[in-house]
């Protein structure tokens, strides 16, 4: 338990000195991502006005394993932010490292015509 408590305050270090540089507006909101260890969360975060724009999980997926999990998130998230207009973002990795299933996130994310 000590070890697991060490890593997410670490963790929370880390997303306060990210959230410090990266704010989202509404001509580039910020796209955040939450992990937990069966799912992965996004969502596209207009800071100024304080609202969640579009959102996407894995909770509803059939997708097998992590990372194919992440990549349907990201183009599901793609998607829905293009059908509200959005084309740019502002990476949020909260603190995670850039690899796996958050990089996975993202590059899908990219490939279904987010800019970020």
């Amino acid at each position: 338990m000590a070890r697991t408590n060490i890593r997410l305050r670490a963790r929370l270090r880390r997303k306060e000195r990210i959230r410090k540089r990266i704010r989202g507006s509404e001509e580039t909101p910020r796209l955040t991502v939450f992990r937990s260890t069966k799912h992965i969360y996004a969502q596209i975060i207009n800071d100024v006005e304080g609202v969640t724009v579009v959102a996407a999980s894995s909770l509803k997926l059939d997708e097998k394993g992590n990372v194919e999990q992440a990549a349907a998130v990201g183009k599901a998230l793609g998607e829905a932010a293009k059908s509200a207009g959005i084309g740019r973002v502002r990476f949020d990795r909260n603190g995670y490292r850039y690899h796996g299933r958050v990089k996975a996130l993202a590059d899908a994310a990219r490939e279904s015509g987010l800019e970020f």
